[in-house]
Formats: structure tokens, C-alpha cells, sequence
């Protein structure tokens, strides 16, 4: 009985087995490439598959979704002989699981190289300062090539990037002190372009303040003048309505002699020769002369008119 039971495990053993191989289950976004006896056969998708146990075999298991390969940096050397490293990172995905398993060995290496390749043709075409300010340019150029190369390998690269571009020490340092060269000049324009900018402002305010400043004195002057004027023109009017006789107007001449007299730095006093005319208006005024009843001065008594003098 023993042989027997022992025949009859190792048979529910092998159509445990079976069933397993017979059944295949693939995970969605995946394939599966099975060959019989070495042989491509099918394709299997998502989802449960069945194939010929011990006769079909699954070669490859592909993942579909895209896939991120950073590749490490590589030295590319310039147009204007200059060693750069350059970081890479690729975006790519299997579209056709037969062709990348059959048409490459593998993949993965093969975009490396075609990459590394294709970078030190493109940057070899470039200076440093183009190469560091044109990543769009150089990736677009780089997904061409690579998109065009790997189509084949059922394979579709769908973004490269420049993750980055490391150039040497040296030429690193240079421009730093380029930059910061840079910086302190233009900080240098802006300072002196507002220095600039605050005197024309400056004087701007100033022109304004004096034409502002002469318009007001113009003006207060013009005031002057004309309040001057009025007032001239009223006493005028005042006088000529009034109607003084000579006699008034002497007094009001005496009484103007004062004050032409005032002052330290009045030296030279100059007597008019009309201030005889003017006392004998005043005296027939108030009524000392022979008009006014009093007895007339002999006449070789009256005293002897003399010619101003200049003291």
C-alpha cells in the first residue's frame, strides 16, 4: 500500500504543478512573452491566461507604464574644449513587449549608450556659455535621436532632461567673479543713476521754486506799484478837489524841510532860493505883511536877500 500511496501523492504533486504553470495571471499594465520550445509563440496581456503546461514558458515579464532611468554623469567635451559633466535623466516606456525582448538584449543599457553618444555630438557642437543657457534646445535635439533610434525596439522615449551641467573648478570660479562682477556694476549704474535722477529732480524743484518765487515778487511788485499809483492818484484828486492856494502850499513846503534834512549821513544841506517866496507866502497868511495893516520895514532896512550858501 505504501508504493501506492506514495505514486499518488507525487501524481497530485504534478497536477498541482501543471495547474500552476497551466494558469497565468498578469498584473495590469504589464506582458508576458511565452515561448514553446524556444520559440516565440504569444503575447499574454492583463488578466488570466492559460497556457501548455511543461511545453510553453514564460521568456520575459515587461512592465508597460513608464519608466524614470537617471543615468550617471558622463564627461562631454565642448566646442571650445572644455570638460563638462553631464547628469541625464530619461523618460521612457515599452510599447510593443515582442520587439523589446527580441529586437535589443537590453534596453536599458542600449538607451545609456545612445544617449551618452548623442550628448557628446550635440555638445560638441556648442561653447560652454551655449551649452549652459540652451537645455530646451539640447533635450528636444536629444529626443529626436533617441525617439528615432529606440522606435524600433518598441520602445518611445518620451522626455529627456539635463538634470545637470557641472563645468570645471576653474571655469566655475571664473564665473562666480564674473557674475559678481556683474552684480556690482549694475549696482553701481542703479546708485549712480539715482544719484542722477535725485540732483535732476533737485534741480528741477529748484528751477520751479525760483520761477514760482520770481512770479510771486513780479506779482508783488506789480501790486506795489499799482497800490502806489492808486494812492498817488487819490491824493491827486484829493488836492485838485480841494483847490489849495499858494499859501498852503507854502506851509506844507516848511513843513517838508525837516525831514529832508534828517539823516547821519546829511552832510551837505542845499537851501532852495524859493524859500523867500515861500516865508513871504506864510507871513501873508498869517497876516504880518503890509496887506495886513502892520507898519512896512524901511525899505533900507528890509534885509538884503542872500544867495544860498554851501556850508
Amino acid at each position: 500500500m505504501e508504493p501506492i500511496i506514495i505514486v499518488l501523492i507525487i501524481l497530485v504533486v504534478l497536477v498541482f504543478i501543471a495547474l500552476m504553470k497551466t494558469v497565468q495571471v498578469i498584473p495590469q499594465a504589464s506582458a508576458a512573452i511565452v515561448e514553446r520550445f524556444g520559440r516565440y509563440t504569444r503575447t499574454l496581456n492583463a488578466g488570466l491566461n492559460i497556457v501548455v503546461p511543461f511545453i510553453d514558458s514564460i521568456r520575459n515579464r515587461i512592465d508597460l507604464r513608464e519608466q524614470v532611468v537617471p543615468f550617471p554623469p558622463q564627461p562631454v567635451i565642448t566646442q571650445d574644449n572644455l570638460v563638462v559633466n553631464i547628469d541625464t535623466v530619461i523618460y521612457y516606456q515599452v510599447t510593443d513587449a515582442r520587439a523589446a525582448t527580441y529586437e535589443v538584449s537590453s534596453f536599458i543599457q542600449a538607451i545609456e549608450q545612445l544617449t551618452v553618444t548623442t550628448l557628446r555630438n550635440i555638445i560638441g557642437g556648442m561653447d560652454l556659455e551655449r551649452t549652459l543657457t540652451s537645455r530646451e534646445e539640447i533635450n528636444a535635439a536629444l529626443r529626436g535621436v533617441l525617439d528615432e533610434a529606440t522606435g524600433k525596439w518598441g520602445i518611445r522615449v518620451n522626455r529627456v532632461e539635463l538634470k545637470a551641467i557641472e563645468p570645471p573648478t576653474s571655469i566655475q570660479d571664473s564665473m562666480e567673479k564674473q557674475m559678481r562682477a556683474d552684480r556690482d556694476k549694475r549696482a553701481a549704474i542703479l546708485t549712480a543713476e539715482g544719484i542722477r535722477q535725485s540732483q535732476i529732480l533737485t534741480a528741477e524743484g529748484e528751477k520751479q521754486s525760483a520761477i514760482l518765487r520770481a512770479e510771486g515778487e513780479a506779482r508783488a511788485a506789480a501790486l506795489r506799484a499799482e497800490g502806489e499809483a492808486q494812492a498817488i492818484r487819490t491824493v491827486f484828486e484829493s488836492i485838485h478837489a480841494g483847490d489849495p492856494d499858494e499859501k498852503l502850499l507854502s506851509y506844507q513846503y516848511l513843513q517838508m524841510l525837516p525831514k529832508i534834512a534828517e539823516g547821519d549821513a546829511n552832510k551837505l544841506w542845499i537851501v532852495p532860493s524859493e524859500i523867500g517866496d515861500a516865508l513871504k507866502g506864510l507871513s501873508g497868511a498869517v497876516g504880518l505883511g503890509p496887506k495886513a495893516g502892520g507898519p512896512a520895514m524901511p525899505k533900507q532896512q528890509q534885509p538884503r536877500r542872500e544867495e544860498p550858501t554851501i556850508d
